[in-house]
């Protein structure tokens, strides 16, 4: 989130150039969604990366980490739930069992398109010219040994570059993590070979290289302001015809155009993979997709040639390879976020959405109907349904042996949820990146009988198990066909999306009303109210985060920062008050002794306003709602009807990514 300080309000500035249109709604009452929040109380995020604490740094600058089957398995996907045509401790998910046939595999159900084809099939570009990928830099040794048993040991250049990134890691969570360090050492011997001196990872100490690598980033700290601006000009340099592609004539930013180097695979929560080695891409491993006319792109390594030349009308990629670590995932190089391909898709989401919300009352109404039906099948997917609208849960794919086991709408387990008395449900169960959704709701009577009976027995009339699956007869694919039916599109996705939207741009029109009639509020106490909103998406949608590592050392700042603002108070009120009996050697008049008073206690209650909300949102994740799931159109416009620099709500790379937004009316409503 930009901290920026421009007050002016975007209402009173240009309208920025926008990539499509936007609908122009008159005020309309938003429609109150099913939706209910996950406990605060209890709830456990799973550590996350260190690198990637920062929710809002998106897209931008990052290696290409687009990946089909990640895409397709993060139960938020477009891959097509209900029926006809509008006229104790946390567990993953085990794999189905299932009473009806049986159903291929998750890895090939995902491989059932070719890799970088199209889905639809639409030409996309006329005219498609870039630059390729950017590689990393070939590895460098730095001849630093490592222990093993005590004593120094050599290694080759391959063997040194590996046991560096082990090293760098010493002081992470990792080294703490058995499959990390088993994952790890499988790799590592591997490349040591039989022979080698190094028999275990027990007897390894790589401090030496790790204090090489401590005092190699302290030197690059500590380079003069000149050498950094040199070293940084070279790489812009190096970078900047990488950055652009041209379409059909028109010049778009990319988005990941660097190949990853190799490393340790980190993943996403409790990922089984952890540890293992991510190797080197060569060009002789990547796919391009460019014109029939242009040039080839070049790349770094003489004797090699790309692995195959794509003319490919109907994609928008420039790039993709196989993934190094899951031979059945393949990494791809997009155009950037503030491209029109990607205006276009974010503005087609939100109006999915949208759509959603004109056929919701008929959409309840169906899967309602459906809790009675005979069919038993027709009434598990119409329970889960009722949790997608409610909860605001993602679908749940299954998942291969090698994948993190989490969990999903579609994959509950029995285990997962505990039936309470007076039609209470308790969920519990690890979701996307391992992060723990625990949450008790009161649900529809209906809902409720339908799932005693769903915990005891199968579609077959056989006892269940706490490992069996509560919904056995349908997956996620088979709900998102269904949803389908229902309007054109629809899929889990849309109702997070829908349900995100809505439930923002009603709380939003609640803090607008409590406050009319009364003291007008300064910019930062209306951002509180904002984060406030936007808080309370991202516990509906289960974003936490770990507290971050800072977090405690910047309370305490604040509170020094407090401190000493208090103390210049107390100060300042004693000088006027001396100065009002005029005991006062000092030439200040009372009026400006009370304007510096009035300026102080402004300036405490922005600090106080400032360790309030930094306290409140530690363990919830803003950004991801914001990027991913609430229409920005109903913030753009928030800010405009309360006179609210955009730039205090969106960071630089959302206000590119949502420029197509900008110019929505203040009376725009979801």
């Amino acid at each position: 989130m930009s901290d920026s300080e421009d007050d002016v309000p975007l209402m009173q500035r240009a309208a920025a150039p926008s990539a499509k249109s936007t609908p122009k709604t008159a005020p309309k009452a938003a429609a109150k969604p099913a939706a209910a929040r996950p406990q605060s109380n209890g709830r456990k995020a799973a550590s996350k990366k260190p690198e990637t604490e920062d929710e809002d740094d998106v897209e931008s600058e990052e290696p290409a980490s687009s990946s089909e089957s990640e895409e397709e398995s993060d139960s938020d996907s477009d891959v097509p739930l209900a029926s006809r045509r509008k006229s104790k401790s946390p567990s993953g998910g085990a794999k189905r069992k299932r009473a009806t046939p049986k159903r291929e595999s998750a890895s090939a159900k995902r491989s059932k398109r070719e890799p970088g084809s199209s889905k639809t099939g639409q030409v996309m570009w006329k005219t498609l010219r870039h630059c390729g990928v950017l590689f990393p830099p070939e590895y460098e040794p730095h001849g630093v040994k490592m222990l093993y048993d005590g004593r120094p040991v050599d290694l080759t250049p391959d063997q040194e570059e590996v046991a560096t990134m082990f090293a760098v890691m010493k002081d992470t969570d990792y080294m703490n993590k058995p499959i990390f360090l088993k994952n790890f050492w499988d790799g590592f011997k591997e490349i040591l070979g039989r022979n080698h001196v190094i028999k275990s990872l027990d007897k390894c100490d790589f401090t030496p290289i790790y204090d090489w690598h401590i005092a190699q980033r302290e030197a690059k700290k500590n380079m003069s302001k000149e050498e950094k601006d040199r070293l940084k000009k070279e790489r812009e340099e190096k970078e900047a015809k990488y950055k652009v592609a041209y379409v059909d004539g028109r010049c778009e930013p990319v988005g990941n155009f660097r190949v990853e180097p190799p490393g340790l695979f980190r993943g996403r929560g409790e990922h089984p993979k952890m540890g293992k080695i991510k190797r080197r891409v060569y060009p002789r491993d990547i796919t391009i997709n460019i014109g029939e006319n242009e040039a080839v792109p070049e790349h770094p390594y003489p004797g090699q040639t790309w692995k195959e030349i794509k003319h490919d009308h109907t994609v928008t990629w420039l790039a993709y390879w196989k993934d190094t670590i899951s031979s059945k995932d393949y990494k791809y190089v997009f155009l950037g976020a503030t491209s029109t391909f990607k205006a276009d898709s974010d503005l087609a989401k939100y109006e999915k959405a949208r759509k959603l919300k004109e056929i919701i009352v008929d959409v309840r109404r169906n899967y309602e109907r459906d809790w009675d039906s005979s069919d038993h099948r027709k009434r598990q997917m119409a329970v889960a349904l009722y949790f997608i609208d409610k909860l605001a849960l993602r679908a749940g794919h299954e998942k291969d042996e090698d994948e993190a086991d989490t969990v999903g709408c579609c994959t509950l387990k029995v285990e997962n949820i505990e039936i309470e008395a007076d039609n209470k449900v308790k969920f519990d169960f690890l979701g996307k990146d391992s992060i723990r959704y625990e949450n008790v709701v009161e649900v529809h009577p209906k809902v409720y009988k339908n799932l005693e009976k769903f915990r005891r027995i199968d579609s077959t009339g056989k006892k269940k198990q706490g490992s069996d699956q509560l919904f056995e007869t349908f997956d996620a694919q088979d709900l998102n066909k269904e949803l389908k039916n229902i309007m054109d599109g629809l899929s889990v996705k849309v109702f997070r999306t829908y349900n995100a939207s809505i439930t923002l741009d009603r709380l939003l029109a609640e803090l607008e009303a409590s406050k009319k009639g009364k003291a007008a509020q300064t910019v930062d106490e209306k951002k509180a109210d904002y984060d406030i909103a936007n808080k309370e998406v991202a516990i509906l949608c289960n974003h936490q985060r770990s507290v971050p590592k800072t977090h405690t050392n910047q309370m305490e700042k604040i509170q020094e920062k407090l401190q000493l603002l208090n103390t210049e108070l107390k100060e300042l009120e004693e000088e006027l008050a001396a100065a009002q009996k005029g005991k006062s050697d000092k030439k200040s008049s009372v009026e400006s002794l009370q304007s510096k008073i009035a300026k102080k206690k402004q300036a405490i209650f922005k600090v106080e306003l400032q360790a309030r909300s930094k306290e409140d949102l530690k363990t919830v994740a803003l950004g991801t709602s914001k990027i991913n799931y609430m229409d920005p159109r109903i913030t753009v416009a928030w800010c405009k009807r309360n006179d609210v620099p955009i730039e205090k709500i969106f960071n630089k790379s959302l206000l590119g990514k949502f420029n197509w937004a900008m110019d929505v009316e203040p009376t725009f409503r979801f």
